[in-house]
């Protein structure tokens, strides 16, 4: 079971089916046409009576279980519903819920539940006595948020669409116009709102990653739903298309964070890797030089540390309400911000199916660089191989 979404086919394939048909156990095998055993009434839906869908239903649009006092993330119960037998998936969210939480129960790590009800704790304290200075932050609104051309090409859904308003500096990093100055500055406003309350309350917080010691995870004081519809609506469409070999189609969960650098914060970001599929990083401004991002190539676990082609070298100077859309895997740090302050807003996309596949591969030529330089080199031998036993063998029919 993956840790920020939904149970996968290769993490519950003993209740798999194929079809996502019902498959009734019972003691006997007899079931009257009627829907009874043995002459009772059918229990509700449980674990051991439906099986799963292989596949999700992409079509399918969850419930929210936001309001539920659940003891696991909403967000797993949302992912999870798309994987629901067609007569279960039509059923109220009550019934839904009990049949999940059975499952969930069944295979999500105990150490991960005491870790999210701990977590859901700590955000219902902040939530519950922080005030909010921009309200309209915390719900979507388009037209609020983005820029035009942003939108247009969101509503194409398009490859051609998106490139249109993009630029690909080098392989597998797009660059584009995405945030309004005004929704810029009310976040930094917002952002500068909750660090005073903090400093006030003196509220201990937990900061983005290990790394930073500046910053504050957005989903924390409220904005998950928002976040939530941002990766759904607009950055997994986009994904869909540019990044489909790494989960692109099925981002199902986000880590939503705002970063500071410059004067009395964070100064640079060492080389690193991501803990996502996909990376949103949009800078909010403000006045700043320095903080370029270096990119260096695409890698997986265990070609992380392999060393850089000339071909993968490449900086980009950041500009506010413009966006970086990269893999999580492009190896990328931030050199120093030597003047003023800059703050960025990032969105870690992820997808449990592609971190639950991914288990059981061993070959990522599809997007790792250091691994389709493997693999051609292999080629390149066999090739190699193959051509000096066609010569042996012409020579050998010739003597």
């Amino acid at each position: 079971m993956p840790r920020d979404g939904a149970p996968t086919p290769n993490s519950i394939d003993s209740r798999l089916d194929p079809t996502g048909e019902v498959n009734p156990v019972h003691a006997n095998g007899n079931v009257n046409g009627s829907g009874q055993h043995n002459g009772l009434s059918a229990s509700l839906p449980t674990y051991l009576t439906h099986r799963l869908r292989l596949n999700p239903n992409s079509d399918h649009q969850p419930d929210n279980y936001e309001d539920l006092q659940l003891d696991f993330s909403p967000t797993v119960f949302s992912s999870l519903e798309k994987y629901l037998p067609p007569n279960l998936i039509v059923q109220t969210r009550d019934v839904k819920v009990n049949y999940m939480r059975d499952i969930l129960l069944r295979y999500y790590p105990e150490s991960e539940r005491i870790r999210f009800q701990k977590h859901r704790e700590y955000r219902q304290k902040i939530i519950s006595n922080y005030q909010r200075l921009h309200r309209d932050l915390y719900t979507m609104s388009a037209g609020n948020f983005f820029v035009p051309s942003f939108i247009r090409a969101i509503g194409e859904n398009t490859e051609q669409g998106f490139r249109n308003i993009m630029s690909e500096p080098s392989p597998g990093i797009f660059t584009f116009e995405m945030l309004q100055p005004r929704f810029c500055e009310m976040l930094l406003t917002e952002v500068e709102n909750f660090e005073k309350w903090v400093n006030e309350t003196k509220f201990r917080i937990m900061r983005p990653n290990t790394i930073n010691k500046f910053g504050v995870v957005l989903d924390d004081f409220g904005m998950e739903t928002m976040l939530d519809k941002l990766m759904e609506d607009f950055i997994r469409p986009m994904s869909k298309l540019l990044f489909s070999e790494i989960g692109g189609s099925t981002l199902d969960a986000h880590h939503g964070f705002v970063l500071e650098y410059g004067m009395n914060r964070d100064v640079d970001l060492s080389f690193h890797v991501d803990d996502s599929e996909v990376t949103l990083n949009v800078c909010l401004g403000k006045q700043f030089s320095g903080g370029e991002l270096f990119f260096r190539g695409v890698r997986c676990e265990k070609h992380v540390n392999t060393e850089t082609q000339s071909e993968e070298i490449f900086d980009y100077s950041h500009v506010p309400g413009r966006a970086v859309l990269h893999r999580g895997r492009h190896r990328h740090g931030a050199r120093a911000t030597t003047a003023g302050n800059r703050v960025n807003l990032l969105l870690w996309c992820r997808s449990s199916v592609f971190r639950e596949l991914r288990k059981y591969q061993k070959d990522f030529s599809s997007w790792c660089a250091e691994c389709q330089r493997e693999k051609r080199e292999r080629q390149r031998q066999s090739v190699a191989a193959t051509k000096l036993e066609l010569l042996r063998r012409e020579r050998h029919s010739v003597s």
